[in-house]
């Protein structure tokens, strides 16, 4: 068993990775039936259950920053996810980006550490089908990140110089470590702060909308084709992954 997640439920093998253990919940809320608790172990929630298209989602929480974020993702890889893609918040550089405005980050840029010790370039990119699915939404702004380790006292103007539009802390990490691992990864993000000129918050049921549209799009773009291969019963063995449902199986 992993050390920092700890699964009591079967895990998906398509992943939906929001920063805060509480935007977790409201997204298993909105979109599985009848979920479960997968992991609930450093106060990371996570949550399995069936989606829309009825094949099995899981949720989990990943923390704040670059390092718990890579925890996360190693520790599910090794029990079997294969597609994630981040459903979190960042803040916005550009000022044609809103309040409230979702983004799909076509790059990122490795301004945090634990990207960089993961062997980042300048740039890190998502999984480009992945990518593709989530720009067929049209509501979802293309933009380019910076990734970053200070939530207070980053460099924002020199940033927004260097041509990101927005920045968040974990999204370098995620296409970098997840190409390593072998896994298929992006992100949808929701613009919760406005930084330049100055600081503005989002309102705590603005936000909310916000992480229910966000979760939506990007459970549609992890949807799966409709086939034979699937069996459709209720978290069944054809749509988990059987590491993780042998780990369940003995907590």
């Amino acid at each position: 068993m992993p050390i920092h997640v700890h699964p009591t439920a079967p895990l998906a093998e398509r992943v939906l990775l929001p920063g805060d253990p509480a935007r977790a919940l409201t997204l298993a809320q909105s979109l599985l039936s009848e979920p479960r608790m997968f992991n609930h172990n450093r106060g990371l929630w996570g949550y399995t259950g069936i989606a829309a298209d009825g094949d099995a989602l899981t949720i989990q929480s990943s923390g704040m920053g670059g390092p718990s974020a890579a925890i996360v993702i190693t520790e599910l890889a090794q029990l079997g996810a294969s597609r994630l893609v981040r459903v979190g918040t960042c803040g916005a550089l550009d000022p044609s980006l809103k309040l409230g405005d979702l983004l799909v980050p076509t790059s990122a840029l490795s301004c945090d550490g634990t990207s960089r010790a993961l062997g980042a370039a300048d740039r890190a990119t998502p999984d480009p089908e992945l990518l593709g699915a989530l720009r067929a939404d049209g509501r979802l702004k293309p933009v380019e990140m910076a990734s970053v380790d200070l939530f207070y006292g980053a460099d924002e103007a020199a940033l927004f110089e260097n041509g990101a539009q927005a920045l968040d802390m974990e999204c370098a990490t995620l296409f970098v470590l997840a190409q390593k691992l072998g896994l298929h990864s992006a992100s949808v993000l929701i613009v919760s702060d406005t930084i330049l000129p100055h600081r503005t918050r989002i309102s705590p049921d603005a936000l909310q909308q916000a992480e229910r549209a966000a979760g939506a799009i990007a459970a549609q773009a992890l949807s799966v084709e409709k086939s034979g291969e699937w069996d459709r019963g209720p978290l069944s063995p054809a749509r988990v992954s059987p590491r993780a449902r042998a780990g369940s199986d003995s907590t």
